[in-house]
């Protein structure tokens, strides 16, 4: 299948994860500025390439109920945006509280505030991503 890539999709930016080739670890790789719909699907085509990945896992912010909201609703037509314009399938995972947890990490790591806007939104597809691969680990 090749590597995995996680996004962490947000209205101004999308952090992006990507596997190792074993699908056993999550690096975060980059952060895409936000412009418009066919721009972004661009970028993200550009770093499916990159690292020949064949699956893309896209956070969904559900709410704590496990229900969806506004956020949810705007992130599935993105989804859908997505599968329509990508040649490898797109996976939808639960991201509950992983930008809680990825600015969390960072202020633990004493990142100064400016830096941690920069960052937040790559290492919560970092943790999207990790908790994607722990979980199909688990199940296989």
């Amino acid at each position: 299948m090749g590597r995995i890539l996680a996004l962490d999709v947000g209205s101004k930016r999308i952090g992006i994860a990507v596997s190792d080739e074993m699908e056993l670890a999550a690096h975060g790789v980059g952060v895409i500025k936000r412009e418009n719909g066919n721009r972004d699907i661009e970028k993200i085509k550009e770093t499916i390439e990159k690292y020949s990945a064949g699956l893309v896992v896209v956070g969904m912010p559900l709410n704590m109920d496990g229900t969806f909201g506004k956020s949810a609703e705007k992130i599935s037509g993105f989804v859908n945006y997505l599968r329509n314009g990508l040649k490898v399938p797109v996976e939808i995972w639960d991201e509950r509280l992983t930008t809680v947890s990825s600015e969390k990490v960072l202020i633990e790591a004493g990142i100064s505030r400016q830096k941690r806007k920069k960052t937040v939104d790559m290492v919560a597809a970092t943790i999207l991503l990790q908790c994607f691969l722990d979980c199909r680990r688990e199940k296989s």
